[in-house]
Protein backbone atom coordinates (compact mmCIF):
# COMPACT_ATOMS: atom_id res chain seq x y z
CA UNK A 1 0.00 0.00 0.00
CA UNK A 2 1.20 3.50 -1.08
CA UNK A 3 -0.31 6.50 0.34
CA UNK A 4 -0.07 9.98 -1.59
CA UNK A 5 1.23 11.92 1.43
CA UNK A 6 4.59 9.37 1.00
CA UNK A 7 7.13 11.85 -0.74
CA UNK A 8 8.25 8.51 -2.89
CA UNK A 9 5.15 7.94 -4.35
CA UNK A 10 4.39 7.91 -7.86
CA UNK A 11 1.20 7.29 -9.96
CA UNK A 12 1.05 3.55 -10.97
CA UNK A 13 0.35 3.72 -14.58
CA UNK A 14 -2.52 1.31 -16.00
CA UNK A 15 -3.42 0.70 -12.29
CA UNK A 16 -7.45 -0.13 -12.04
CA UNK A 17 -10.03 -0.90 -10.30
CA UNK A 18 -13.19 -0.43 -13.03
CA UNK A 19 -13.83 -2.69 -16.16
CA UNK A 20 -16.41 -4.41 -17.64
CA UNK A 21 -16.65 -7.50 -18.45
CA UNK A 22 -16.81 -7.91 -22.22
CA UNK A 23 -17.21 -10.84 -24.61
CA UNK A 24 -17.19 -14.30 -23.29
CA UNK A 25 -15.91 -15.51 -20.26
CA UNK A 26 -15.49 -11.80 -19.00
CA UNK A 27 -12.36 -11.45 -20.67
CA UNK A 28 -12.91 -7.99 -19.94
CA UNK A 29 -12.58 -8.42 -16.26
CA UNK A 30 -9.62 -10.81 -16.50
CA UNK A 31 -7.41 -8.17 -18.84
CA UNK A 32 -8.02 -5.48 -16.58
CA UNK A 33 -6.99 -7.32 -13.49
CA UNK A 34 -3.85 -8.84 -15.26
CA UNK A 35 -3.11 -5.01 -16.09
CA UNK A 36 -3.56 -3.97 -12.23
CA UNK A 37 -1.15 -7.11 -11.60
CA UNK A 38 1.51 -6.29 -13.97
CA UNK A 39 1.29 -2.28 -12.73
CA UNK A 40 1.47 -2.98 -8.75
CA UNK A 41 4.34 -5.44 -9.63
CA UNK A 42 6.47 -2.45 -11.37
CA UNK A 43 5.16 0.12 -8.67
CA UNK A 44 6.17 -2.34 -5.92
CA UNK A 45 9.80 -3.48 -7.85
CA UNK A 46 10.99 0.18 -8.31
CA UNK A 47 10.15 0.87 -4.31
CA UNK A 48 12.27 -1.86 -2.96
CA UNK A 49 13.57 -0.74 0.54
CA UNK A 50 11.44 2.37 0.74
CA UNK A 51 8.27 0.20 1.07
CA UNK A 52 9.81 -0.28 5.57
CA UNK A 53 8.92 3.83 5.41
CA UNK A 54 5.72 3.30 5.92
CA UNK A 55 6.45 1.66 9.13
CA UNK A 56 5.66 5.00 11.02
CA UNK A 57 2.09 4.28 10.88
CA UNK A 58 1.74 0.43 9.60
CA UNK A 59 3.96 -0.94 11.98
CA UNK A 60 1.20 -0.16 15.00
CA UNK A 61 -1.44 -2.91 13.27
CA UNK A 62 1.72 -5.29 12.94
CA UNK A 63 1.92 -5.20 16.93
CA UNK A 64 -1.49 -5.69 17.35
CA UNK A 65 -1.17 -8.34 15.02
CA UNK A 66 1.64 -10.44 16.23
CA UNK A 67 -0.30 -10.36 20.10
CA UNK A 68 -3.33 -11.32 19.36
CA UNK A 69 -2.11 -13.78 16.66
CA UNK A 70 -0.53 -16.78 19.59
CA UNK A 71 2.08 -17.25 16.84
CA UNK A 72 3.73 -18.38 20.44
CA UNK A 73 1.73 -21.63 18.83
CA UNK A 74 1.64 -21.66 15.44
CA UNK A 75 3.88 -24.08 13.39
CA UNK A 76 3.34 -23.73 9.52
CA UNK A 77 3.13 -19.49 8.53
CA UNK A 78 1.61 -18.51 5.21
CA UNK A 79 1.92 -14.68 4.11
CA UNK A 80 0.29 -13.43 1.00
CA UNK A 81 2.15 -10.63 0.26
CA UNK A 82 4.98 -10.38 2.60
CA UNK A 83 6.17 -7.17 0.98
CA UNK A 84 9.92 -6.79 2.57
CA UNK A 85 9.98 -9.08 4.95
CA UNK A 86 9.30 -7.08 8.07
CA UNK A 87 6.77 -8.78 9.43
CA UNK A 88 8.10 -12.37 9.05
CA UNK A 89 11.28 -10.83 10.47
CA UNK A 90 9.52 -10.15 13.39
CA UNK A 91 7.84 -13.18 14.03
CA UNK A 92 10.73 -15.51 13.48
CA UNK A 93 12.69 -13.76 15.80
CA UNK A 94 10.18 -13.48 18.69
CA UNK A 95 7.27 -15.40 19.03
CA UNK A 96 7.38 -18.02 16.64
CA UNK A 97 8.96 -21.28 17.79
CA UNK A 98 12.35 -22.75 16.98
CA UNK A 99 10.94 -25.10 14.51
CA UNK A 100 7.99 -23.59 13.07
CA UNK A 101 7.87 -22.96 9.57
CA UNK A 102 7.07 -19.46 6.96
CA UNK A 103 6.15 -19.76 3.46
CA UNK A 104 5.24 -16.65 1.44
CA UNK A 105 4.14 -15.43 -1.72
CA UNK A 106 4.61 -11.80 -3.04
CA UNK A 107 4.26 -10.97 -6.54
CA UNK A 108 7.14 -8.50 -6.90
CA UNK A 109 10.07 -10.06 -7.51
CA UNK A 110 12.00 -7.23 -5.95
CA UNK A 111 10.08 -7.68 -2.32
CA UNK A 112 10.83 -11.46 -2.78
CA UNK A 113 14.95 -10.72 -2.93
CA UNK A 114 14.41 -8.48 -0.31
CA UNK A 115 12.41 -10.31 1.88
CA UNK A 116 14.83 -13.67 1.28
CA UNK A 117 17.85 -11.81 2.03
CA UNK A 118 16.54 -10.05 4.93
CA UNK A 119 15.10 -14.07 6.87
CA UNK A 120 18.87 -15.34 5.53
CA UNK A 121 19.25 -16.25 9.39
CA UNK A 122 16.34 -18.82 9.04
CA UNK A 123 16.77 -19.77 5.60
CA UNK A 124 15.98 -23.70 6.47
CA UNK A 125 12.88 -22.63 7.51
CA UNK A 126 11.80 -20.15 4.75
CA UNK A 127 10.10 -20.39 1.78
CA UNK A 128 9.25 -17.19 -0.36
CA UNK A 129 8.05 -17.18 -3.71
CA UNK A 130 7.34 -14.94 -6.75
CA UNK A 131 3.47 -15.24 -7.45
CA UNK A 132 1.70 -14.17 -10.34
CA UNK A 133 -0.56 -12.28 -8.25
CA UNK A 134 -3.63 -14.68 -8.59
CA UNK A 135 -5.46 -15.05 -5.18
CA UNK A 136 -5.44 -18.57 -6.17
CA UNK A 137 -3.33 -20.56 -4.01
CA UNK A 138 -0.94 -23.27 -5.56
CA UNK A 139 -0.57 -25.16 -1.76
CA UNK A 140 -2.22 -28.21 -0.51
CA UNK A 141 -5.80 -28.25 1.95
CA UNK A 142 -5.31 -27.92 5.48
CA UNK A 143 -1.27 -27.00 4.83
CA UNK A 144 -1.09 -24.18 7.53
CA UNK A 145 -1.83 -23.09 10.98
CA UNK A 146 -1.36 -19.24 10.39
CA UNK A 147 -2.74 -17.62 7.07
CA UNK A 148 -1.44 -14.02 7.62
CA UNK A 149 -2.32 -10.82 4.62
CA UNK A 150 -1.50 -7.26 6.24
CA UNK A 151 -1.95 -4.41 3.94
CA UNK A 152 -2.99 -5.91 0.98
CA UNK A 153 -6.55 -6.57 1.06
CA UNK A 154 -7.03 -3.08 0.31
CA UNK A 155 -5.34 -3.41 -3.20
CA UNK A 156 -7.50 -6.24 -4.08
CA UNK A 157 -11.34 -5.49 -5.46
CA UNK A 158 -14.29 -6.79 -3.79
CA UNK A 159 -14.23 -10.09 -6.15
CA UNK A 160 -10.47 -11.16 -5.62
CA UNK A 161 -10.71 -10.38 -1.86
CA UNK A 162 -12.97 -12.72 -1.41
CA UNK A 163 -11.30 -15.32 -3.36
CA UNK A 164 -8.53 -14.52 -0.87
CA UNK A 165 -10.30 -15.82 1.86
CA UNK A 166 -11.96 -18.67 0.40
CA UNK A 167 -8.42 -19.56 -0.18
CA UNK A 168 -7.65 -18.80 3.70
CA UNK A 169 -10.24 -20.99 4.58
CA UNK A 170 -8.91 -24.04 1.95
CA UNK A 171 -5.34 -23.87 3.05
CA UNK A 172 -5.62 -23.43 6.78
CA UNK A 173 -5.94 -26.46 9.40
CA UNK A 174 -8.53 -26.60 11.39
CA UNK A 175 -9.20 -24.14 14.21
CA UNK A 176 -6.44 -22.23 12.17
CA UNK A 177 -5.90 -18.39 12.50
CA UNK A 178 -6.82 -16.03 10.00
CA UNK A 179 -4.79 -12.74 10.65
CA UNK A 180 -5.47 -8.90 8.06
CA UNK A 181 -4.50 -5.66 8.74
CA UNK A 182 -5.47 -3.32 6.46
CA UNK A 183 -6.63 0.24 5.84
CA UNK A 184 -10.32 0.82 7.05
CA UNK A 185 -13.03 3.65 7.57
CA UNK A 186 -11.58 6.24 9.88
CA UNK A 187 -12.17 6.68 13.72
CA UNK A 188 -12.34 10.49 14.85
CA UNK A 189 -12.70 13.76 13.13
CA UNK A 190 -9.83 13.93 11.62
CA UNK A 191 -9.01 10.24 10.66
CA UNK A 192 -12.88 9.87 9.48
CA UNK A 193 -12.31 13.31 7.05
CA UNK A 194 -8.76 11.45 5.67
CA UNK A 195 -10.36 8.69 4.95
CA UNK A 196 -13.02 9.52 3.61
CA UNK A 197 -11.06 11.59 1.41
CA UNK A 198 -8.71 8.86 0.69
CA UNK A 199 -11.80 7.03 -0.61
CA UNK A 200 -12.89 9.86 -2.94
CA UNK A 201 -9.57 9.93 -4.28
CA UNK A 202 -9.61 6.02 -4.82
CA UNK A 203 -13.40 6.56 -6.65
CA UNK A 204 -11.95 9.38 -9.01
CA UNK A 205 -8.69 7.38 -9.88
CA UNK A 206 -6.79 4.62 -7.79
CA UNK A 207 -3.79 6.05 -9.19
CA UNK A 208 -3.73 8.94 -6.63
CA UNK A 209 -3.71 6.21 -3.59
CA UNK A 210 -1.40 3.77 -4.66
CA UNK A 211 -4.34 1.79 -5.88
CA UNK A 212 -5.57 0.96 -2.21
CA UNK A 213 -8.75 1.88 -0.51
CA UNK A 214 -10.16 1.70 3.04
CA UNK A 215 -11.90 -1.38 3.36
CA UNK A 216 -13.76 -3.27 6.30
CA UNK A 217 -12.70 -7.06 6.91
CA UNK A 218 -15.51 -8.41 8.83
CA UNK A 219 -17.50 -7.57 5.54
CA UNK A 220 -15.72 -10.38 3.78
CA UNK A 221 -15.78 -13.42 5.81
CA UNK A 222 -18.84 -15.09 6.81
CA UNK A 223 -20.06 -15.97 10.00
CA UNK A 224 -20.77 -20.15 9.40
CA UNK A 225 -16.77 -20.28 8.17
CA UNK A 226 -15.19 -18.06 10.81
CA UNK A 227 -15.24 -17.14 14.34
CA UNK A 228 -13.80 -14.05 15.10
CA UNK A 229 -11.16 -14.18 17.98
CA UNK A 230 -9.64 -10.40 18.06
CA UNK A 231 -10.83 -7.07 16.03
CA UNK A 232 -9.40 -3.44 16.49
CA UNK A 233 -9.53 -0.76 14.97
CA UNK A 234 -6.87 1.76 15.53
CA UNK A 235 -5.31 5.13 14.01
CA UNK A 236 -1.96 7.11 13.44
CA UNK A 237 -1.37 9.93 12.18
CA UNK A 238 -4.92 9.64 11.19
CA UNK A 239 -4.44 6.92 9.06
CA UNK A 240 -6.96 4.07 10.28
CA UNK A 241 -6.10 0.42 10.58
CA UNK A 242 -8.20 -2.47 11.22
CA UNK A 243 -6.87 -5.86 12.86
CA UNK A 244 -8.63 -8.67 12.43
CA UNK A 245 -8.27 -12.49 13.77
CA UNK A 246 -10.41 -15.02 13.09
CA UNK A 247 -10.59 -19.09 13.64
CA UNK A 248 -11.06 -20.90 10.73
CA UNK A 249 -13.92 -22.99 11.87
CA UNK A 250 -14.86 -26.89 11.16
CA UNK A 251 -16.59 -27.75 8.31
CA UNK A 252 -18.72 -30.43 9.67
CA UNK A 253 -19.29 -31.85 5.67
CA UNK A 254 -15.20 -32.48 5.95
CA UNK A 255 -14.41 -35.71 7.82
CA UNK A 256 -10.38 -36.28 8.68
CA UNK A 257 -9.42 -32.79 8.34
CA UNK A 258 -6.09 -32.14 9.68
CA UNK A 259 -5.86 -30.88 13.24
CA UNK A 260 -3.69 -27.47 13.97
CA UNK A 261 -3.93 -29.15 17.81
Amino acid sequence: MAPVFLPHWRPVVGLSYTGSARGKGGTGVVNDRERRRRAIRRFYDRLGKLLDTQGFYEQSGLDILVREGRFNQAHDVFEFGCGTGRLAEQLLAGPLPVDATYTAVDLSPRMVEITRERLAPWQNRVDVRVSDGSTHLDFPDAGFDRFISTYVIDLLDEEEALELISEAHRVLCRDGLLCLVSITNGTGLFSRLLMSSWKLLHRFSPLLTGGCRPVRLPCLLQADEWEEESHHVISRFGVAMEVLVSRRREDPRLQGERSCA
